[in-house]
């Protein structure tokens, strides 16, 4: 029984990759997120005053949350949220971001991500 019950959470795990995975080549802009956290909160409100949008994934709101920081831990080494990514790639939690946006890179690595998806969109319509 017990090798049933780690396969049970073997493919848990692997749902859970999939949707983590899935959402971050969904949209430009994922932050995991709680829906307490106050550096959360300050991650989104710079994110809306830059009139930028975002998919938050709020893992407290979620049964198998602690799953998702697990292998958002594998992932990029921390549990601690906000995990922030953009155009696929981590960049890390809210000072991070913060930090980027006071050097200004933050907005250029949002606006390659949706001149890379405008185009992605026009050639798979058949347009050169």
């Amino acid at each position: 029984m017990g090798n049933n019950a780690s396969a049970a959470t073997a493919i848990s795990n692997t749902a859970i990759t999939n949707q983590i995975k899935d959402a971050i080549s969904d949209n430009c802009v994922v932050i995991f997120s709680k829906s307490t956290c106050s550096y959360c909160k300050m991650a989104k409100k710079l994110f809306q005053e830059m009139n930028v949008n975002y998919k938050a994934i709020e893992l407290d709101r979620y049964e198998n949350g602690n799953q998702f920081q697990d292998i958002l831990h594998q992932m990029t080494g921390s549990r601690t949220v906000p995990r922030i990514f953009i155009n696929g790639n981590f960049v890390g939690g809210a000072t991070d971001t913060q930090q980027l946006h006071r050097e200004g890179k933050l907005l250029p690595l949002v606006h390659q991500c949706q001149i890379q998806r405008e185009r992605n969109s026009v050639h798979s319509c058949g347009f050169p």
